[in-house]
């Protein structure tokens, strides 16, 4: 595969290599620079199936991904904002963003928007709306075993059984963590006691914040965590890769997704690239190739496709999740989760 990998450091947000592959120098034979540098909150499973597909897409292409949350990446691109170092970002773009980061992107579209589905147009000019990421829970069955519980819903999750042992990232900076933050939102009622009251339940039994999003269903695979509130993208990558000792629960009171974007990073060293990567990325057959590809991701594509390791939608309850509420409160939530966060300490 011809790619570099790399990783976005919390805190100091510096490059670090993690192995680099051959390359062909960033350059096609007729000198055009093919060198792409993709900012990504994505699993690597993820990465590598799009990478193999930009790479039969593209010959020759030369790309260096750095992975982070989506807190840790758009913090870099702001801090980039005087010298980009990026092309694009994919993964951890939020639709109920809005215009928060309307200042780092491009206001550019690919021209396949009327071939996704219309509830996942662009919501703001920026975001080219991909891929959807569904609130699911890693349950370590082992463990849940041995507890004596069979883990169904948000009701279990209070069982004091379970106390310090579930696990969620950050949702002031990790766009996993405010999914889930939305479906509690989606299942007790927006900005209700209910649902504020659940999460100081939650806090109450010990609920462990993590570093990244993708502890919450790696250190459950791992027996550290008999729970972690995730998504269904992560789970089924550890599913797909053999891992036997987890399984994905979709709360029984419902379940709702997020969509996810990718755009192109204002003024980077190679944004013709960038939206010609992001074009395939959009179009009818590139979402297909990734979906089937995958077999993790639901995609926005008005096409049909497979995703393998995935159930089908009417398997599934789910529940409206609105996206405007969410859009105009998000700061309040976070706020309010905060307080309550901080009081637990």
């Amino acid at each position: 595969m011809r790619f570099r990998k790399a990783v976005a450091v919390a805190g100091a947000l510096s490059l670090a290599s993690v192995g680099l592959a051959a390359c062909g120098g960033g350059e096609t034979a007729d000198g055009e620079n093919n060198r792409l540098v993709l900012y990504s909150s994505m699993t690597e499973n993820d990465l590598n199936v799009l990478s193999d597909l930009l790479e039969q897409e593209f010959p020759g292409i030369d790309i260096e991904i750095v992975n982070g949350s989506a807190g840790e990446l758009t913090a870099r691109i702001k801090s980039e904002a005087g010298n980009p170092q990026g092309d694009m970002m994919w993964g951890g773009l939020d639709v109920s963003n809005g215009d928060a980061h309307s200042d780092i992107f491009e206001h550019w579209l690919s021209d396949y928007e009327d071939t996704i589905e219309d509830a996942y147009h662009s919501p703001n000019g920026f975001y080219n709306v991909d891929h959807l990421s569904t609130v699911a829970f890693a349950v370590n069955t082992d463990l849940e075993k041995e507890l004596g519980l069979n883990i169904k819903g948000y009701a279990d999750l209070l069982d004091p059984k379970l106390k310090g042992r579930i696990t969620m990232a950050d949702p002031t900076s990790s766009s996993s963590a405010w999914n889930n933050i939305s479906n509690i939102m989606s299942v007790f009622g927006n900005g209700s006691d209910e649902a504020y009251k659940y999460i100081d339940d939650l806090l109450s039994n010990d609920l462990v914040i993590a570093s990244s999003s993708s502890i919450p269903f790696t250190a459950v695979a791992d027996g550290e965590y008999v729970v972690g509130l995730t998504y269904e993208d992560g789970i089924a990558s550890l599913l797909k890769s053999g891992t036997d000792n987890i399984r994905m629960v979709y709360p029984e009171e419902g379940t709702s997704a997020t969509a996810f974007g990718t755009a192109v990073i204002k003024g980077g060293p190679n944004s013709e690239l960038a939206k010609r990567v992001i074009s395939y990325i959009m179009s009818p057959e590139g979402q297909v190739a990734f979906a089937e590809g995958v077999g993790t991701v639901r995609v926005t594509t008005k096409e049909s496709y497979e995703s393998e390791f995935l159930p089908k939608s009417d398997t599934i309850k789910w529940v409206d999740r609105d996206v405007e509420w969410l859009t105009e409160h998000r700061d309040e939530v976070v706020a309010k989760w905060t307080e309550l966060f901080t009081a637990h300490q």
